[in-house]
């Protein structure tokens, strides 16, 4: 399991939306299991990915929680830096 969070320039909002499109059925295609203006968490493949994004400044922190999806969540943090 890997926990990990990050800064990140865009807005939570913006964020939440983006994590959606890579790990949702338009990315990787995982399952949204519960989703809120704040936090997504997603299932598959054996694991899941939950994230969740809060105010830093002019961006965000964004945080994760994985477990099988540790490789694609830090692919996901490279894009949002």
């Amino acid at each position: 399991m890997l926990s990990i969070e990050t800064k990140s320039k865009l807005t939570p909002e913006e964020a939440i939306k983006r994590a959606t499109k890579f790990f949702g059925p338009e990315g990787y295609g995982l399952e949204i299991r519960e989703q809120a203006a704040c936090c997504l968490e997603f299932e598959g493949g054996g694991g899941g990915v939950a994230v969740s994004a809060t105010p830093n400044g002019k961006g965000s922190t964004v945080s994760f929680e994985s477990r099988e999806w540790d490789y694609q969540v830090k692919e996901f943090i490279s894009k949002i830096k």
